[in-house]
Parts: structure tokens; C-alpha cells; sequence
């Protein structure tokens, strides 16, 4: 897929993230080269053979050490699904204490189109700390996708992996790439 535009899929630690492949598929099926990059808790939630079949690369979740091969092909975009409370609030105050929030930080200040998928149940989603990091994201560009339509919060203690609307995270991308030119002539 070497042609096809370069997708970072950031995956935290919440009850969805055990079924990314679903999103990944759905990328490569648009036409996506994704890339998979949990942060350091979500990678016990994921299995991570199944993640790297499905994607066709490597899961990466630490900086590489100096020499070290590897690296991550130019990202064209980035998807953070499920996005907890946790990564949320440390992104929007500019924390980037892993590889995961280091690439937001750096990529969401290079202009690199992101759209974040929350998955918070209603007590983390009243928190006055939580609206004001949505506020934040979306004023840096970020497409937060909470609203009517798209993500709401779920009730606590209740699971929506089901239910969880992968799609939207790629539609809000495919949205954005409006009036670009289309992926194969790029």
C-alpha cells in the first residue's frame, strides 16, 4: 500500500480498543495505509499479532533508541480512537510522556489532520478539567467528534464496544479531504 495515503491510528485504553481492527479494515478499505500506535496501557488491550495481520505493519508504542531501524512513514493523518479521559486531558495540556502523545504534539502543531474519537462515560465527560481539553483540541484544529450524531457518552460502568462508531473517525477525514485531490492521484 505504499501509494495509499499514511493513517496513524492512536489507540487508548478503553473498552473498544480490543476491536481496532475494525477501524483498520475499514481504513484499508478507503484506501488508507494504517499505521497502529497504542499507548502503553492500551497495548494490553489489544491483540497484538491480529493488529499487526490486519494493519500489515508493526504495532509501535516507544521512541526508538538511538541507530534503532524502524521509523514511521510521514503520516497524511491521524485517527485517536478510542480516545480516553486520560489521553485527552494530557494532550490538550501538551503532555507527550509517550510515543503516542509525543506524535499528537508534534504532528497537531505541523498541521496534520486528526480526528479523535472519545470514549468516556457521562461522570468523566461532566468533568469541567474534560470539557475544557475538548474546547482546547478543537481549537487547535482538532476534529472532536462529541455531539448529536456522533459519539455520545456512555453510562458508567456499561460497555459500548458493540455500539462504538468506528466510521466516524474516517468519515471525518474523508470529510476534510473534500476538494483535495483523491488518494490515488496523490
Amino acid at each position: 500500500m505504499a501509494d495509499n495515503p499514511v493513517l496513524y491510528v492512536i489507540v487508548c485504553a478503553a473498552g473498544p480498543a480490543e476491536r481496532v481492527t475494525v477501524l483498520i479494515e475499514d481504513a484499508r478499505a478507503r484506501g488508507w495505509d494504517p499505521y497502529v500506535v497504542p499507548t502503553p496501557t492500551a497495548e494490553e488491550f489489544l491483540d497484538l499479532a491480529e493488529v499487526e495481520r490486519v494493519s500489515g505493519h508493526p504495532v509501535r508504542s516507544r521512541w526508538r533508541t538511538p541507530g534503532e531501524g524502524g521509523s514511521l512513514p510521514t503520516a497524511d493523518a491521524i485517527v485517536v480512537a478510542p480516545a480516553s479521559y486520560n489521553t485527552i486531558n494530557k494532550w490538550a495540556a501538551g503532555v507527550a510522556d509517550c510515543y503516542a502523545l509525543g506524535l499528537l504534539a508534534e504532528l497537531g502543531g505541523a498541521g496534520v489532520p486528526i480526528a479523535v474519537l472519545p470514549n468516556v462515560n457521562t461522570a468523566f465527560a461532566a468533568n469541567r478539567v474534560y470539557q475544557r481539553s475538548l474546547t482546547e483540541l478543537r481549537e487547535s484544529g482538532v476534529q472532536v467528534l462529541v455531539g448529536p450524531g456522533l459519539i455520545e457518552p456512555h453510562p458508567p460502568r456499561t460497555d459500548n464496544a458493540d455500539s462504538f462508531p468506528w466510521h466516524l473517525a474516517l468519515d471525518a477525514l474523508d470529510a476534510l479531504d473534500a476538494g483535495r485531490p483523491s488518494r490515488s492521484a496523490r
